[in-house]
C-alpha cells in the first residue's frame, strides 16, 4: 500500500482464475467495494490481468476516510467505470439532502429537476457535509453527455443543485468534463495522449504530470523524458516506451511480442481573477498495442578455435530460456557436467539478457559435410531455442543455423624420441576415414601391425635407418598418409632419433651387412678390437672403442660365403680376435687360441630381384641378421635384429645339398637406396600417445 497525491493505492497479486474482493472497515462496520459501491464512495478498481496484479485507489475524499479539507475546487478523471468529481465550494448550509434538487443539462437541453434520492437511484451520489459538497458519477451515465472538442472525444456531466432556505435559494452548478481520448502509440516509440486545453478556460494554467501517482512539475518530466506540448488547443502528453513508471510484458501469440502499461496521472491547475485554484485531476491507464519483440542471434565462432560461438541478445527479462536443441537433439538446461557444449548468461544493462552457447566443431551433434571437390569440411549446427514467457510458462521457439567451412588436410603427428624407440601422437579426426595410413605402400592394418611388432593405436608408421656409425644410429620413421581413393601420398610425418645399442647388426635391402659387434669377452681375454678383422683380413673394422668394432660392407665382398636353400639365401662372415701380437703373422700356429665372432644375413628368395647376379642386388625386404660368438652357446646368441615381414628361420634344404661359393666380386656396383623399415625387437616398439 502506498500513499500518492490525492488517494492511497494497493496493488496485489492476481493469477487466473482468481476472483478478488475488497473491503473497507471503518468503526461502523465492514462494506464491500462493489462496482456500484466504488463509484458512490471514491473508489477505483483496476484490474491488469497481464501483469498479473489488482489495483485498488481509495480517494482521501472516499467514503470511510477521515480528513480534513480547504476550500477550493477539484475535479477527478479517473480510470475505469466511473468517474469522481469533487467540488468543495462554498461551506454548505447544514440543511438536509432532501432540501436539495438536481437539474441536469444535456446539450442546450435542461431535463426535469429530481430530488437527490432519486438522483441516487439513478446512480448519482450526492454527499452534503460540513463545508464540503461531493458529486459523484459513473461514465455513461443518461444524464451524462458526448462530444468531440479540438478532435478529441471528451465525456461531460452538468448538474445544478438548488435549495430554497426560506426567501434565499441556493444554486450550485457544477460542471465536469474529461478527455476519453484512449491514446495512440507513433512510431518513434512513444504513447501518445491528449486533451483539450479550454475544457475549463482560465487566464492561468500550469500543468503537473507523472506516472503511477507520482506528480512532477513539467519541468522536471520533461527531463525525465516525458513530453507536454500544447498543439490547437490540445495538450498533448508523450510517453517514451521505456519510461520508468511504467510496466512492461512479454507476450506470445505467433511470435514473440511485448507491450508497454502506462497509469498516467495529469493535473491540469487553473486559477481564476479572484486568483481560486481549480484542480483538474486525470488518471488514465494507457497500453500500447502488441510491438514486436525480436530476439537475434550472432554468430561469433572464431574459426581457428574450431568452437561454434553463438550469442542470444535482446531476451526481456521475463523470458527465460529453458532448454536448446541442436541437429534434433534435445538437450535441458543447465547442461550437465560431461557435456562438451557449455552456455553462459550475459546480463546486458537495458534490462535485457541474453546467452552464450559454445559447442565445438567435433562435438556428436555437429553435422559434417565434406566438399572434395573445394577441400573444405562444412561444419553445420541448426539451433532451437526454447523460451518461456514468465509467470505463464508460454514458449517460444527461435530458429537459427550456423555454418563454419575449414580447410581439409591430411592428419599431421607428432613425434617424440624415447629410450626404446619413437612414439608418435595422431589426434583423431572426423575425416580420418579420407586417408590411409600406411607403411610403405601397405595400409595398416592390425594383422600387418601384428607382424611387424608394432604397439599401435590406429596409426601406422615406418622406419629409415641412416647414418650407423660405431656411436650408434638415427632411426628416422616416417608415417606416409595417401589419399583413400587415389593411394597418391598427401603428407609424410618423419622424425628422426639417435640410438646407441651395444651391438647390432643390420642387413639392408640393396645387400649391405652392417655390424657393431661388442668384444668385451675377447677384451678380457687380452684381445683388441683394432686388431680384428673379417674372413678377408683386408677388411678391418670402420671404427672401434675399448669394447666394440664396427664394420659396414657389401654382402659379396670381404670374404663372405653364400648359402642357398630352397627358400632363403644366407651371407655369412666371421670376425677374427688374437690375443697374442703375433697370432696376426701366424695365425696356423696351434698354440695361439684365436676366437671368431660369426655374422650372417638371410634373405628369403621370394623377395629377391637381383642375387649380385651381374652388378646389384635388390630385395623387398630387409633381411635377418645374426651375431654368434663363438665362446657361448648357439641357443641365445643372437643379437637384437631386424625381423622381416614373415618370420623367418634359416634352415637347411631338404632335397638338395646347400651349395657353398665363394662371393663374387664385380668391377663395378650400382646400389638402390632404398628404406630400412625394420629395427632390432628393443627398437621396433612404437605406441601412439
Amino acid at each position: 500500500m502506498e500513499c500518492r497525491d490525492r488517494y492511497f493505492m494497493m496493488a496485489v497479486l492476481s493469477f487466473a482464475g482468481d476472483e478478488l474482493h475488497f473491503e473497507a472497515v471503518d468503526r461502523t462496520g465492514v462494506y464491500p467495494i462493489t462496482m456500484q459501491y466504488a463509484a458512490k464512495c471514491g473508489y477505483s478498481v483496476s484490474v491488469l490481468s497481464q501483469l498479473g496484479r489488482v489495483e485498488l485507489r481509495a480517494s482521501y475524499f472516499s467514503c470511510h476516510t477521515d480528513n480534513k479539507v480547504n476550500v477550493r475546487s477539484e475535479i477527478t478523471c479517473s480510470s475505469g467505470t466511473q468517474k469522481d468529481n469533487w467540488n468543495t465550494l462554498k461551506p454548505a448550509h447544514s440543511s438536509t439532502t432532501s432540501d436539495w434538487q438536481v437539474m441536469f443539462q444535456k446539450a442546450e437541453e435542461a431535463l426535469p429537476p429530481m430530488n437527490l434520492s432519486e438522483a441516487q437511484k439513478r446512480g448519482h451520489v450526492f454527499d452534503l457535509t460540513d463545508g464540503r459538497l461531493v458529486f459523484r458519477t459513473p461514465y455513461g451515465q443518461p444524464d451524462s453527455f458526448s462530444t468531440t472538442v479540438n478532435g478529441v472525444p471528451v465525456e461531460v456531466v452538468h448538474a445544478t443543485l438548488f435549495s430554497r432556505q426560506s426567501w434565499v435559494v441556493l444554486m450550485v452548478d457544477l460542471v465536469a468534463a474529461c478527455s476519453m481520448h484512449e491514446g495512440s502509440y507513433d512510431d518513434s516509440g512513444y504513447m501518445v495522449w491528449d486533451t483539450p486545453e479550454a475544457l475549463y478556460p482560465g487566464p492561468n494554467m500550469r500543468v503537473n504530470i507523472g506516472l503511477n501517482g507520482d506528480l512532477m512539475e513539467q519541468l522536471v518530466a520533461e527531463e525525465r523524458g516525458l513530453a507536454v506540448e500544447k498543439l490547437n488547443n490540445t495538450i498533448q502528453i508523450s510517453i517514451p516506451y521505456n519510461a520508468e513508471g511504467g510496466y512492461r510484458k512479454s507476450f506470445v501469440t505467433g511470435g514473440l511480442y511485448e507491450y508497454y502499461i502506462f497509469n498516467l496521472y495529469l493535473e491540469q491547475i487553473l486559477v481564476d481573477e479572484d486568483h481560486v485554484e481549480t484542480r483538474l485531476r486525470f488518471h488514465r491507464t494507457l497500453a500500447t498495442p502488441l510491438l514486436p519483440c525480436p530476439v537475434f542471434t550472432e554468430n561469433r565462432t572464431v574459426i581457428e578455435e574450431r568452437v561454434f560461438t553463438v550469442y542470444l541478445g535482446d531476451v526481456p527479462e521475463d523470458v527465460e530460456l529453458t532448454a536448446v536443441q541442436m541437429n534434433g537433439y534435445e538437450c535441458a538446461l543447465p547442461f550437465t557436467n560431461t557435456s562438451t557444449h557449455t552456455i553462459s548468461k550475459v546480463v546486458q544493462p537495458n534490462n535485457t539478457h541474453g546467452y552464450t552457447l559454445k559447442v565445438p566443431f567435433d562435438d556428436p551433434v555437429v553435422i559434417h559435410k565434406f566438399s572434395k571437390e573445394h577441400a573444405v569440411v562444412h561444419h553445420q549446427l541448426s539451433i532451437n531455442y526454447t523460451l518461456t514467457v514468465q509467470p505463464e510458462n508460454e514458449p517460444y521457439y527461435h530458429l537459427t543455423s550456423v555454418m563454419a567451412l575449414t580447410d581439409v588436410s591430411p592428419p599431421t603427428f607428432d613425434a617424440v624420441c624415447s629410450e626404446s624407440g619413437i612414439r608418435f601422437r595422431l589426434d583423431h579426426s572426423p575425416f580420418d576415414y579420407m586417408w590411409d595410413i600406411c607403411i610403405g605402400s601397405d595400409p595398416l592394418t592390425s594383422e600387418l601391425a601384428a607382424q611387424h611388432g608394432y604397439i599401435m593405436s590406429n596409426d601406422s608408421r615406418s622406419l629409415l635407418l641412416e647414418d650407423l656409425t660405431l656411436r650408434g644410429f638415427l632411426g628416422t620413421f616416417e608415417i606416409l598418409v595417401r589419399d583413400h581413393e587415389t593411394s597418391e601420398v598427401q603428407s609424410s610425418s618423419v622424425k628422426t632419433c639417435p640410438f646407441t645399442m651395444t651391438e647390432f647388426i643390420v642387413c639392408s635391402t640393396d645387400g649391405k651387412m652392417t655390424v657393431v659387434a661388442d668384444l668385451s669377452l675377447v677384451v678380457q681375454s687380452g684381445g683388441i678390437p683394432a686388431r680384428t678383422n673379417l674372413v678377408d683380413k683386408n677388411c678391418r673394422p670402420k671404427e672401434v672403442d675399448g669394447t666394440r668394432a664396427f664394420f659396414s660392407f657389401p654382402l659379396n665382398s670381404c670374404g663372405s660365403v653364400v648359402k642357398l636353400s630352397k627358400e632363403y639365401v644366407t651371407y655369412k662372415n666371421e670376425i677374427f680376435f688374437t690375443k697374442k701380437l703375433h697370432a696376426v703373422k701366424n695365425q696356423s700356429d696351434p698354440s695361439i687360441d684365436t676366437d671368431r665372432v660369426t655374422i650372417q644375413c638371410t634373405y628369403p628368395l621370394a623377395g629377391l630381384h637381383r642375387l649380385f647376379s651381374k652388378y646389384r642386388f635388390e630385395s623387398d625386404t630387409a633381411g635377418v641378421g645374426r651375431i654368434i660368438h663363438s665362446m657361448q652357446s648357439t641357443e641365445g646368441l643372437q643379437s637384437p635384429t631386424i625381423k622381416p615381414i614373415a618370420a623367418v628361420k634359416t634352415t637347411p634344404a631338404t632335397r638338395r645339398p646347400v651349395r657353398m661359393q665363394s662371393a663374387f666380386h664385380p668391377p663395378a656396383r650400382y646400389i638402390k637406396v632404398s628404406k630400412f623399415q625394420y629395427l632390432p625387437t628393443s627398437m621396433r616398439k612404437m605406441e601412439n600417445l
